[in-house]
């Protein structure tokens, strides 16, 4: 059998943290004098910090600047998330069962590594996955390929034996400019912003190996 693998974004498709996200963005701003609308909150979900920065700010930030933000803003998160993080409906039986089907199985996500380890630590499935690429490990973010691709390379398996499961605009355009298939999730975007995806879904609940099998077909 080909060698196949399933990557998965992290927010929005085996959790929902937006609202600790929107609560730290807000934190942060009232620390330093920025307003995050809802409008640029719901566009920049799933994109790196300092690609949200200039949106805000109206300018590019200096590095240090943007770097010493940014972990603010996550320190906020991680005090607001730790031990309220539940896993998405369906999330960690999917895992299980391509774990055990034969897929390998790794994590693409824009979330610094010190957020991830939080959270795959409170879900208890670190050991399921054979690879992890988050926003410390690539100099572009979604919708540049750079993560899945790297994602891919970690798990040796080429991109067009890949399926990315997404709930992002950026991240569905990732996926399709790394040459992969994507299964989307409408968690935080209607379907229609999720055309592009080769399949749409409410959720991971009832969703097993032959999806990913069919997918690939």
């Amino acid at each position: 059998m080909q060698v196949r693998a399933v990557l998965f974004d992290l927010d929005g498709v085996l959790i929902d943290s937006s609202s600790f996200h929107r609560e730290s963005w807000t934190k942060l701003g009232s620390e330093i004098g920025f307003q995050m609308t809802d409008a640029v909150f719901w566009e920049t979900f799933g994109m790196p910090n300092r690609q949200i920065f200039p949106l805000l700010f109206g300018r590019a930030l200096p590095e240090a600047e943007a770097s010493a933000l940014s972990e603010r803003k996550e320190e906020l998160f991680r005090a607001l998330a730790r031990g309220r993080l539940q896993a998405l409906p369906g999330a960690i039986d999917l895992l299980r069962s391509l774990k055990e089907s034969g897929f390998r199985l790794a994590l693409g996500s824009s979330t610094p590594r010190s957020n991830v380890d939080v959270i795959l630590e409170t879900l208890g499935v670190a050991c399921l996955f054979d690879g992890t690429v988050t926003a410390d490990d690539v100099t572009h973010g979604k919708p540049n390929p750079e993560v899945f691709l790297t994602a891919a390379a970690r798990v040796a398996v080429p991109p067009e034996r890949c399926v990315v499961v997404e709930d992002a605009v950026v991240g569905v355009e990732a996926a399709r400019a790394a040459g992969m298939r994507c299964l989307a999730v409408t968690t935080t975007h209607p379907a229609e912003r999720l055309a592009a995806a080769d399949r749409i879904v409410a959720g991971l609940a009832g969703l097993g190996p032959e999806d990913f099998e069919a997918l690939l077909a």
